[in-house]
């Protein structure tokens, strides 16, 4: 295949998810988004989904799924995520796999190494957990058998090939720098290097089982000048690039999927140009993927791969274990040497989680590794729990033994998670990465001492206290397990706080013995509470953590903060069956930063709405209250009175039926006034393009009605971003009468 081109991109983040929740808390560093996977979604992912081509004059030609035009891997935390909270996004992924199936015979998706651990770090059994799992995250979301793997940071060595070829995947992608010789015969070897290797075609390399495995290598110069040298700044620039570059056999890139658009504005529009040239045939160039490339041209030689490296440390591996020099990060001066302790902690905590499993598991599993291997099924949701425990578990386990399976199942889980590969990538064990780490490894403790191990924190710590943080004001690894880390736990008052507060703050506590939840992807609290006994409310509040089948009950009573504090609240709780009596003091409960910031969002979200709902109707009243313009005027009278209402008199200004001409005129000059220098602009046109993109997804919506709002809210000097209205509109193409009048408003071509 001449001329063929392949870009790869690698989609992934980091397991953020708070280990008890199950949900992603917030991160300051991501305002004003909630958190990073969000801020990049909406900066990235969903972009390359719906990528604009315009013509000559700015309209929209083309809302490109660049997904089905190159070869992507996507991590299964990233998709868990994204499959909750950016479906649309998610949903587009999955069709453009399939189309690309449809195409080309292959698909364009690749798996991915299921927690982004650095493979040749990682022991035997964790590399066939990581390969295993991911391989089942695959297989339930796209429907298929993975044929590629993504090695995190394309960390490879032998070991982990073999990994690969003994779970069914046929190649995976590597740096240049990786290879360190090539032979025709698999006998006779030339030594090269990222200058001298020729990445046009796939190669094999020959494993100690004699199982298959390909290995393609990406263009390296071309990949850095999209990450670093601006290529996206011009998509044209970009193509002439690439087909200069191009000639016999494969011109593959690998890039990181946040490059486009988050990293570069607008670069998924440069990417969707480059990939519209291509599917074109310009300059005879042709798109595909590597699987089916690999069916076209099998590899006829043979490489040796340089062992323990990545694609993004010039040591190795070291990056992940040592201070090599490699960082980012941005802070001159600081060192990396609390990478090994951290390494030799999480190791030695792992070792210890993997002797108890199969030490308890004896008694629990027909087969200890069956189960744990195929507990990646129950994580992909393809196995209900109740089939898993049919396969896996020892037949008539009672109800507290099953708990017990379930919780070291998880434990094993949460381990590895600890190890995702971006704890160590940056300069400073005490960012948001490393403590995530950390996080995990507590919660596994957590785990592993409920299931009768032997408590290992003060092994675990001893270790943590080598590594220094280049903040002094942090200390060391132990500093910061006890004071950033160990705050984070969970436990039945923190959860029963956290769902109190949250019910309250969003006007749901129950009355009258009435139920009320409080819910997280990974557990829940529900609260009833009776009629006020002497200012306190009698209750219970019951536990349950979704992967386990025990709830924990207590009984509660429930006092109300009596100031506008919520915090001044205050629970007792009984544990059911009996026991001491706790009392907890909201304020004294000790939840950390981003749980406290999780509630005010709560509040935030629920109060804005209320807000705006009694807003609209006050803005009703009051817009049938204005007058005619008179001359000389150039604003309401008492116009400083009028700004709270500002939004709502907008509201009613695009959706509802003009006033008479003069007071529609005197209503204008105050609202385009008002709205300069707005503070609350920026969230009013948000709602109104919301509410305009639900309009236009409705089965039949009023495309006239809603053309002229689109015209009204540019009159009344708003700025909505359309870009989830123009994708509704998008999915009733070919555009056509009152469809049509509206694609223009939207910034179509019609």
């Amino acid at each position: 295949m001449d001329r063929a081109l392949c870009i790869h991109g690698h989609f992934y983040q980091p397991p953020r998810e708070d280990p008890w929740l199950g949900l992603i808390l917030p991160e300051g560093s991501a305002a004003p988004s909630r958190h990073w996977n969000e801020r990049i979604c909406r900066e990235s992912y969903a972009p390359m989904a719906r990528a604009r081509r315009l013509d000559g004059s700015g309209r929209i030609v083309e809302l490109l799924n660049c997904y089905e035009w190159m070869s992507f891997n996507a991590g299964p935390t990233l998709l868990a995520w994204m499959a909750r909270s950016a479906p649309d996004t998610y949903a587009r992924m999955l069709e453009a796999d399939r189309e690309s199936v449809k195409r080309l015979g292959h698909g364009n998706a690749l798996a991915q190494i299921y927690h982004h651990v650095i493979m040749p770090l990682a022991s035997d059994l964790d590399k066939e957990l990581e390969v295993a799992w991911a391989v089942e995250d695959f297989r339930s979301r796209f429907g298929r058998d993975p044929e590629g793997m993504w090695l995190s940071e394309t960390a490879v060595d032998t070991p982990t090939l073999e990994a690969l070829a003994a779970a069914g995947i046929r190649f995976t992608i590597l740096a240049p720098s990786q290879a360190t010789a090539v032979s025709d015969d698999g006998e006779n070897w030339r030594g090269v290097d990222a200058g001298s290797l020729d990445i046009r075609r796939p190669y094999k390399v020959l494993l100690p089982s004699g199982k298959p495995m390909a290995v393609f290598f990406y263009h390296g110069p071309l990949s850095q000048a999209v990450a670093f040298e601006r290529l996206l700044a011009d998509g044209e620039q970009f193509f002439r690039r690439l087909s200069g570059a191009a000639g016999e056999g494969l011109l593959s890139l690998a890039t990181d999927g946040e490059t486009y658009g988050h990293h570069f504005t607008f670069g998924e529009m440069a990417l969707a140009y480059v990939l519209d040239q291509a599917r074109s045939g310009r300059d005879g160039l042709t798109l595909t993927n590597y699987a089916a490339y690999l069916e076209a041209d099998a590899p006829r030689r043979f490489v040796r791969i340089r062992e323990a490296s990545a694609w993004s440390c010039a040591h190795g591996v070291e990056r992940w274990r040592s201070d090599c020099g490699c960082t980012n990060g941005g802070h001159p001066g600081y060192n990396q040497k609390w990478r090994a302790p951290l390494r030799e902690a999480l190791n030695r905590l792992k070792s210890r989680l993997d002797a108890h499993f199969f030490a308890a598991g004896k008694a629990l599993f027909t087969d200890p590794r069956q189960a744990l291997t195929a507990y990646g099924k129950v994580l992909a949701a393809s196995m209900a729990p109740a089939a898993f425990e049919a396969a896996h578990f020892a037949p008539k386990l009672p109800e507290a033994a099953r708990g017990t399976a379930w919780k070291l199942l998880s434990m094993q889980a949460w381990g590895l998670a600890s190890f995702a590969s971006c704890a160590w990538f940056f300069d400073e064990i005490s960012r948001l990465e490393p403590v995530n780490g950390l996080t995990f490894a507590l919660r596994a403790m957590e785990l592993a001492r409920a299931t009768g191990m032997a408590d290992p924190e003060p092994e675990i710590t001893d270790i943590l206290a080598k590594a220094r943080s280049n903040d002094p004001e942090m200390g060391s690894g132990r500093d910061i397990w006890e004071n950033m880390v160990r705050p984070r736990r969970e436990t039945p008052k923190t959860l029963v706080t956290q769902a109190l507060l949250t019910l309250g703050l969003e006007e749901r506590l129950p009355t009258g013995g009435e139920n009320a939840e409080a819910r997280w992807p990974g557990v829940s609290v529900t609260v009833r509470l009776d009629d006020p006994e002497g200012g306190a409310r009698p209750g219970t509040a019951s536990i349950r953590y979704h992967l386990e089948t025990a709830t924990e009950d207590f009984a509660v009573s429930f006092r109300q903060a009596a100031t506008a504090d919520p915090f001044d609240g205050c629970v007792t709780m009984v544990a059911a069956g009996g026991g001491a009596e706790e009392g907890v003091c909201f304020r004294d409960v000790g939840l950390p930063v981003n749980k406290r910031q999780a509630l005010a969002d709560a509040f935030a979200r629920h109060a804005e709405d209320a807000f705006f709902a009694a807003m609209l109707a006050q803005a009703a009243t009051a817009r049938k209250l204005v007058t005619e313009l008179q001359e000389a005027q150039n604003t309401l009278n008492l116009a400083p009175l009028w700004l709270h209402l500002w939004p709502g008199l907008l509201w009613h200004e695009v959706f509802d039926l003009p006033l008479p001409a003069k007071r529609e005129a005197l209503l204008r000059l105050f609202l385009i006034e008002a709205g300069r220098n707005s503070p609350v602009k920026a969230a009013l046109e948000a709602r109104l393009a919301a509410e305009t993109a639900r309009r236009a997804a409705e089965p039949d919506p009023d495309c006239r009605k809603l053309a002229r709002l689109v015209a009204r809210t540019a009159d009344l000097d708003l700025h909505p971003d359309w870009w989830a209205a123009q994708n509704a509109l998008w999915e009733r193409r070919p555009f056509a009468g009152s469809t049509a009048i509206l694609a223009g408003a939207l910034g179509f071509v019609v």
